[in-house]
């Protein structure tokens, strides 16, 4: 594998992110002979070095200091909506002794995988948490147990052992309750299992000894099941601290009627009154997925007190007994804080003559359980949801005419492909009595081989157009005196409105060149003049636009929650060429940033064969759609494409998670929800920036496929300037390509007058890899035990024609992209052939006024004839025909 090392700090953002080793092995490196091609650019530069990479032993010592560490199959199962338990780790290192410590945590895996479930047990191993402990690391942290340096770890003391182990001393700790639900939540975890809960201690109302683990529960979502909150404690004062921090308590039935106690852990009974009953797993889901649908993000979590089995629990009386004088020696001996627990629980053992250890050891057997079924309930309901709208569409509103009587029409969101739009100030109540076609139900839209999830705009264009008086009188363009507009005044000019927005453009040039392949833009416009003439055009076009949604602003008087059709103004100089520009997107990125809409849902699960999405939408919401589209349980067949957008747009897919918001990864090969993307190389530099500043290029998974990929450790560069050229490789351009792979397999940077530079990610077995022909543009093959990737292959297309006669260049990297899309729909392989057509039609729209060129249809013809192919090998992951191979 390679490395790229810079020097001057400017070079930062185009750096290859790497796993460094010591300093010495670092300065090894730095004298390798790659760096003997170094050289200065024209503009005095310094050149960009590549040296050997590391092995993975070596990037086991890390300089990017790693304290979370989450396991691929944990992982994989969130991202798949299986059922995934979270375990905690304080019962192993504080709780059973050593071994039975181990076959206690061996044991409640196997409960969690025999009821369908992934077990993510969490604790801390040498100074970084672990979430999905394999069976050697459980065995590790549990041999720890009653050494001095293992920890309790409670949320207060994560920041503490972390920080140790960044600065060298590793520390081992066994999470609490409050400590692995912070952690379950950040690994997108849910559900939590575990034996009891802490609470308020018995006089807590005078030490104020109350345990972390009922705040975390009034801070962080996540379900705990548990048998209620230890005996030892308050349980009044607990629950009433519990309400007091918003947290919903339920006890399962478990086949009782009547009134039903809250557990006391050992104990089925525990005198004081469960709040609220739920009767099985499947209502306890429905709560926890109620919950996520209703409240905000930021709302605490819920517990769920299941009780003992009946044949394990200790009769109340005796347990009493044991409990209050445990409780007594512990205050008498000076134990509090966390050190109160462990010492109560072992003189109950101790006082109970060992009968406690099989009802403790029964009561979390049982919790795993139900917490396994729980958490299998819930992906059930998220299932459903996902093939309708999610997280959204759960309470039914007010029917219209009682919003129309109460306050004015409340903001609705209309599927519509009509071209006549109510007008901002046509009142929803006379809609009704006329039957406006807005509100009537719209048919159901026929299947779309191929849709388009992005901006939909009004282009406005303000081209300066001074006059003067000649001698006749008549007016005259004047660019002689002022061929820019004056500041500060009011200007003549030739105003121009046209349809536009990257989503747009992209669906009209795919559906001019598409054939009998049908093309639907899903996007938003609001109930505004622009967005009545946006539809009439749409319908001039001819273009889909059933998948177009009409956001009503009526009767919402808060201009911050008032969301226009999206508009572009352009204000250019008397030669045309741009001033200055405004754009208000707001409604792309501000509106439910986590809903889909049913239509969009229904067009998706109808399997197109590919989808776009652009990057005009809010962040979140664009791993949302993509998500949505390869949704891996429901088994689609469809290729996703993302369009850039724009240079700063283009780095959303890779943004920053904000801590307690909604997060989505972007997940990696073969798990990817992104098989194309067409950035320019500016778009491709920010891509690769945002990725490597937010920390996307320091997780193992990332790691094993650049591995995998076999980047040669001597000649890179070499090898680099042999399938690109000298300029482009100085620029990084093919590592930044590299880099993003294992996000996005297949990359398409365009170069301008350059060219187009393909780089993909072959699969095993692809025919290229032993296909002579196609060998000089075999970058590397696979080098290690991968049996999913064969190697990279890097290609240069040259630009299809030299152009002159520019005309515009706005809609030409769109147009591009639409061709493309429409050729792998009709069943091309993405390969010369395809690349060259699409940037012919690149070329008719540098050459026309449109976004788009209206002439584009004529190159429809070209991709009819084609190779007969599966649309799962669409992206070259199938046989090659022995003549493209030939061309190649």
């Amino acid at each position: 594998m390679i490395r790229r090392t810079c020097c001057p700090s400017r070079w930062s953002q185009n750096r290859w992110p790497v796993k460094r080793s010591s300093q010495a092995a670092y300065r090894q490196k730095a004298r390798n002979p790659l760096n003997d091609n170094a050289h200065r650019t024209k503009t005095g530069s310094p050149p960009v070095r590549y040296t050997v990479g590391q092995t993975s032993a070596q990037k086991k010592k890390k300089s990017v200091h790693e304290v979370l560490q989450i396991s691929p199959e944990v992982q994989e199962a969130v991202w798949r909506n299986k059922p995934v338990v979270a375990l905690e780790s304080t019962i192993y290192t504080h709780g059973f002794p050593y071994p039975e410590n181990v076959a206690l945590a061996l044991d409640l895996e196997k409960i969690v995988r025999k009821n369908g479930g992934t077990p993510a047990t969490i604790g801390v191993l040498n100074g970084v948490v672990r979430v999905g402990l394999n069976s050697e690391e459980i065995t590790a942290l549990a041999s720890s147990a009653g050494k001095p340096d293992t920890m309790k770890v409670s949320r207060r003391d994560l920041p503490y052992i972390l920080g140790m182990g960044i600065s060298g001393r590793k520390l081992n700790g066994g999470t609490t309750v409050a400590a692995t639900m912070m952690i379950a939540r950040r690994a997108n975890i849910n559900v939590f299992g575990t034996g009891g809960l802490g609470g308020v201690h018995r006089g807590g109302e005078d030490t104020m000894d109350v345990s972390a683990d009922l705040t975390e529960l009034g801070r962080t979502p996540v379900a705990v099941i548990s048998s209620g909150c230890k005996s030892f404690l308050d349980i009044p004062r607990t629950l009433e601290y519990l309400e007091t921090q918003g947290v919903t308590v339920c006890t399962f039935a478990d086949g009782r009627t009547g009134d039903i106690d809250l557990p006391a852990f050992y104990t089925r009974e525990s005198g004081i009154k469960s709040p609220l009953v739920v009767q099985d797993a499947k209502e306890a889901a429905a709560i926890i997925f109620a919950q996520h649908k209703l409240v905000e993000l930021r709302c605490g979590g819920i517990l769920f007190a299941n009780p003992i089995p009946e044949e394990f629990s200790l009769p109340k009386a005796e347990i009493d007994l044991a409990i209050n004088q445990a409780v007594q020696e512990a205050a008498q001996q000076g134990f509090h804080g966390h050190l109160n627990t462990p010492f109560i629980l072992s003189r109950i053992k101790e006082l109970t003559k060992g009968n406690s250890i099989p009802a403790n050891r029964a009561l979390i057997e049982s919790n795993v359980a139900m917490a396994t079924k729980v958490a299998f309930e819930l992906c059930r309901f998220k299932q459903e949801s996902l093939g309708g709208d999610s997280y959204t569409n759960f309470a039914q509103p007010a029917s219209l005419e009682q919003q129309v009587e109460a306050r004015g029409p409340a903001p609705r969101a209309l599927t519509n492909g009509q071209t006549k739009v109510p007008s901002s100030s046509t009142s929803l109540k006379q809609e009704l009595s006329e039957g406006h076609e807005l509100l009537k139900v719209q048919p159901e839209s026929p299947t779309a081989d191929i849709l388009v999830f992005g901006s939909l705009a009004q282009d406005v264009s303000c081209d300066y157009s001074p006059e003067s008086q000649n001698t006749n009188g008549k007016a005259t363009l004047d660019l002689q005196t002022h061929s820019s507009p004056q500041m500060y005044t009011s200007n003549i000019a030739k105003i121009t409105h046209s349809i536009g927005g990257v989503g747009h453009n992209v669906a009209l040039a795919a559906s001019r060149v598409a054939g009998n392949s049908t093309v639907r833009l899903c996007s938003k416009i609001a109930n505004d003049p622009a967005g009545t003439s946006i539809l009439a055009a749409l319908k001039n076009e001819g273009l889909d636009a059933t998948g177009v949604i009409v956001v009503h602003n009526s009767g919402i008087t808060d201009s911050a929650h008032r969301y226009p059709t999206a508009q572009y103004v352009a204000v250019n100089d008397g030669k045309k060429e741009l001033v200055v520009a405004m754009a208000d997107m707001s409604i792309f990125t501000e509106i439910q940033p986590r809903r889909i809409p049913l239509g969009w849902s229904k067009a998706i699960g109808n399997d197109p064969k590919w989808a776009v999405v652009d990057a005009n939408w809010h962040p979140t919401y664009i791993k949302h759609l993509l998500r949505k589209l390869k949704w891996p349980s429901e088994n689609r067949s469809t290729k996703t494409a993302y369009e850039p957008v724009s240079i700063p747009k283009s780095a959303r897919i890779f943004h920053k998670e904000e801590p307690g918001s909604y997060t989505i990864p972007v997940p990696i090969f073969p798990l990817h929800f992104i098989d194309l993307s067409t950035p320019n190389q500016y778009e491709l530099k920010a891509m690769h920036a945002a990725a490597a500043a937010n920390g996307y290029f320091e997780s193992d998974e990332w790691w094993k496929v650049i591995d995998a990929l076999g980047i040669p450790s001597t000649g890179a560069r070499d090898r680099f300037i042999a399938l690109t050229n000298r300029k482009m490789t100085d620029k990084g351009i093919p590592l930044q390509t590299i880099a993003l792979l294992p996000f996005i397999p297949t990359i398409l940077t365009k170069l301008g007058a350059g060219g187009v530079l393909m780089t993909k990610l072959l699969k095993q077995g692809d025919p290229r890899l032993t296909d002579p022909t196609a060998a000089p543009f075999i970058l590397s093959r696979n080098a290690n035990e991968s049996t999913e990737i064969g190697g990279v292959y890097m290609r240069l297309f040259p630009a299809a024609e030299k152009v002159e006669d520019v005309v515009s260049v706005n809609g030409v990297g769109d147009t591009f992209l639409g061709v493309v899309i429409a050729g792998l729909a009709r069943g091309m392989k993405l390969e010369e052939r395809l690349i060259n057509i699409a940037q012919r039609g690149a070329v008719m729209t540098l050459r026309s006024k449109e976004a788009v060129s209206p002439d584009l249809g004529v190159l429809s013809r070209e991709l009819e004839d084609r190779e007969e192919s599966e649309q799962a090998d669409v992206l070259g992951w199938g046989r090659q025909p022995a003549k493209v191979l030939q061309s190649a």
